[in-house]
């Protein structure tokens, strides 16, 4: 992963973290995880809208959370402890 897009990825961490969030979630995935639970879907939209090159943007970075993908390889979910 390039400086540039870790550098990004924390700028949206905090950005969600002032918002009330988890600090270790971007907001991205929080907004895909609010349509999904029926919250509100209209952060989704805005957030996918923003990022019109990428499909299902908001879907994609709550599964890349999931996965640890943002994080340094030693601290990535590798099944069980």
């Amino acid at each position: 992963m390039t400086y540039g897009k870790r550098t990004l990825i924390a700028v949206d961490q905090l950005l969600n973290t002032l918002l009330g969030g988890w600090p270790d979630e971007t907001l991205s995935s929080r907004c895909y995880r609010w349509a999904r639970d029926g919250v509100r879907a209209w952060p989704r939209r805005v957030v996918d809208g923003l990022f019109f090159w990428q499909r299902e943007h908001c879907k994609s970075s709550y599964e890349s959370e999931k996965c640890g993908r943002q994080l340094p390889p030693e601290l990535r979910n590798r099944g069980t402890v």
